[in-house]
């Protein structure tokens, strides 16, 4: 409660000065029930003030705010605590909100010519489900300063190619780049800063000195210099966002655009309600500098490599190669909608862009070459060119090892039967074993043997895989007559010794 001399200076300033509740409260550091409390009842009525546990502490905490004016009201409360103080915190709340120093800083309004300046800033929208996994929804978001017109894109991540790929949409959608770019102190924009000296990010220059803009950076602590971005953000959250369903990032950032033309275009330009953002939009775009004639290259480039697999791995996503490029230096260029995979300057893979986690994303010709290579390299290996000649050896050789045998001594065994007695006879002989139970090429060569003294044909074709050196071997032929005359020599000698 408050002192007559107190509740008389309320009225008079009420009654005679014609001050509003809110103001004597806010002057006088009252709360406005008390003011009104006093304006209603009167000096007689009003009783006297009774001392509060908390009385003797106000000046103490009236002192401490004016040197801390954003301590926090539980800090107060603990430090009368020490002080001898028995009372609740509530007390020291109700307290500290009467007295608590209250600046208000006074600001100019930022008045911007057509054309002059545009403000961009990302704005995040929380966690969205793609595939099995969570990606961070964020929003892109340029504003042009004078007619307040602008452009939204929503993507899965802040990189910084997709900070760029904002720009260089933003203004080909808008028709024109604005003479200034004014940035928040993100990590995109500003790198280092040390008082007024500022570091961009090197690709952002690169990007300011192709489309012929300043970026500029907001002094910290600074949020009205960039509040007509903030405030395209809010209006974003409040009247597009909110309740929205979506399918595809694609799909979602097309109702953006049409959000953006049909609602956000016809709102009232604040400078003049008697206008739309839309007709404003108008008057400035005219006066925009030209877009430049050479697009900016604003993909994601990075080496990759692939040790042993067919896969390389980009945003926690498998993404198949040929066989022929694995353990090779390549690398990958990334836009927001595919990958590509270089092998210098030739294109080797191509993929759609993932945006789940995890995932592994092929392409079926791949995964065919390196199948049939590997199928060509089992077909080399001698057991498998004995498979190709008599299918029934993969059998013999599975029974053979269940038994004991070596695979290697039966395969070497059954090449050199196979130049001898050939094909036919060879998988006679093997099938024969496998009905009598005995999978050993022992008995496989016994078979053979009494094929052969049962007088049955060998059919044993000339194999010189196994003497390459023998395939080009020439022979030079003779005349018979040089025979002759050495039969003729012979029989002399034979007469002579007779």
């Amino acid at each position: 409660m408050i002192d007559r001399e107190t509740a008389a200076r309320i009225r008079h300033l009420h009654f005679a000065e014609h001050w509003r509740v809110g103001t004597i409260a806010s002057e006088l550091g009252l709360h406005h029930e008390t003011v009104s409390a006093a304006l209603r009842e009167g000096i007689k009525t009003l009783p006297v003030a009774r001392p509060r546990q908390v009385d003797p502490y106000v000046q103490f905490m009236r002192q401490t705010l004016e040197q801390y004016p954003r301590l926090r009201s539980t800090r107060l409360f603990q430090m009368i605590q020490e002080r001898g103080f028995l009372g609740s915190a509530r007390q020291v709340r109700r307290i500290v909100a009467e007295i608590r120093p209250r600046k208000q800083e006074a600001f100019l309004r930022r008045r911007v010519f057509p054309g002059e300046e545009a403000q961009v800033d990302w704005a995040s929208f929380g966690k969205v489900t793609v595939g099995t996994s969570q990606r961070d929804l964020s929003c892109f978001v340029m504003t042009l300063s004078y007619s307040r017109a602008l452009y939204l894109e929503f993507s899965f991540d802040q990189r910084m190619e997709s900070f760029l790929r904002g720009h260089v949409r933003a203004f080909a959608d808008l028709g024109g780049v604005p003479r200034v770019i004014l940035y928040d102190n993100l990590r995109s924009a500003v790198v280092e800063r040390l008082g007024n000296a500022i570091h961009f990010n090197p690709r952002l220059i690169e990007l300011a000195a192709h489309c012929h803009f300043a970026p500029r950076a907001c002094r910290p602590a600074r949020g009205n210099e960039k509040g007509r971005v903030e405030r395209s953000i809010r209006f974003i959250r409040d009247s597009f966002f909110a309740a929205r369903p979506f399918t595809t990032l694609a799909d979602f950032n097309r109702q953006a655009l049409v959000w953006r033309s049909e609602v956000a275009a016809k709102r009232p330009w604040p400078e003049d309600d008697r206008m739309s953002v839309e007709a404003a939009f108008a008057d400035e775009v005219s006066r925009l500098m030209e877009l430049p004639v050479h697009p900016f290259d604003t993909d994601f480039m990075g080496p990759v490599s692939s040790a042993k697999t067919i896969y390389v791995r980009f945003d926690k996503n498998d993404y198949s190669i040929p066989h022929s490029s694995v353990g090779r230096p390549l690398t990958l260029l990334a836009t927001d909608t595919d990958v590509r995979i270089l092998d210098g300057a030739s294109e080797v893979a191509r993929h759609r862009r993932s945006y789940g986690r995890h995932e592994r994303i092929e392409d079926q010709a791949h995964t065919d070459a390196l199948l049939l290579e590997k199928a060509r390299a089992q077909a080399s290996t001698p057991s498998s060119l004995l498979i190709s000649v008599v299918p029934e050896v993969e059998t013999f050789l599975d029974e053979g090892f269940k038994r004991g045998e070596s695979a290697a001594l039966m395969t070497t065994r059954l090449r050199l039967l196979l130049d001898d007695y050939g094909a036919q006879d060879l998988r006679a002989a093997i099938q024969e074993a496998l009905l009598r139970g005995t999978p050993r090429t022992a008995s496989v060569a016994y078979i053979l043997g009494q094929q052969k003294r049962q007088g049955r044909p060998q059919t044993a074709p000339v194999d010189l895989s196994r003497r390459p050196d023998l395939k080009d071997l020439y022979v030079k032929p003779h005349s018979s007559e040089i025979y002759d005359a050495l039969s003729h020599s012979h029989d002399d000698d034979a007469s002579k010794r007779d």
